[in-house]
């Protein structure tokens, strides 16, 4: 309980956090960065990392010169696209043994099961909506490594879908974040980017159970 109290401070008081990581860090931040969105990317055990308030923030603090936002962008799409690989290299290869995990705090199957639902309804264009789907967008590469997707075709709505996540909450935050009513209250702006971004999936859910109930 301690921990995920610690992690439910990190998320909600990202700005200040971050802030003093880049202060106490310099050009560290950009790996720390790295680190954290390749994670959430790559690996199904950490899903509850920041991701797109992570981007909105770290663009932010671009536009009050704590960061080069052309540098922090090349850094956060690397990492995010080598994530997915990763990814979905563990889903080619661990898929069939992960699917026989039990639940715990750092893995949900109930969530792996409707991401796969979530593929193959959408296919390969899951791995660019998934992006800006929390949890899911950490299942959708290694669903697609499990069903064997092409890795050519793979590779293309990889970087895409990396390229347009990174570009648009990046840019977002740096165009936006500088703004004085943003910034005084970042952390109700970055409460509105979670809850935009699990709205998609709560009412997929939500007309899931209505059409379970009517058949």
């Amino acid at each position: 309980m301690e921990y995920l109290s610690v992690v439910l401070d990190v998320v909600l008081h990202l700005d200040k956090h971050l802030e003093i990581l880049v202060r106490n860090y310099g050009v560290w931040i950009y790996a720390i960065l790295f680190l954290v969105v390749f994670c959430e990317t790559g690996l199904i055990v950490t899903p509850f990392l920041p991701g797109d308030s992570l981007l909105f923030v770290s663009g932010a603090l671009a536009a009050l010169g704590g960061m080069d936002i052309a540098l922090l962008i090349a850094v956060l799409m690397l990492a995010a696209s080598l994530g997915d690989s990763v990814n979905y290299h563990i889903g080619r290869f661990a898929g069939p043994w992960v699917f026989k995990w039990e639940d715990s705090f750092f893995f949900n199957r109930e969530s792996l099961k409707k991401t796969e639902t979530f593929y193959e309804k959408h296919g390969g264009k899951t791995l660019v909506i998934a992006r800006f789907l929390p949890i899911i967008r950490t299942f959708a590469p290694f669903v697609a490594g499990v069903g064997r997707m092409n890795y050519a075709r793979f590779i293309v709505f990889n970087v895409s879908g990396a390229a347009l996540w990174t570009l648009s909450l990046t840019l977002a935050g740096y165009f936006l974040g500088n703004l004085p009513w943003v910034r005084k209250n970042l952390s109700f702006v970055m409460l509105g980017i979670i809850a935009v971004s699990l709205l998609p999936g709560l009412i997929g859910a939500w007309l899931e159970r209505g059409e379970s109930r009517t058949n």
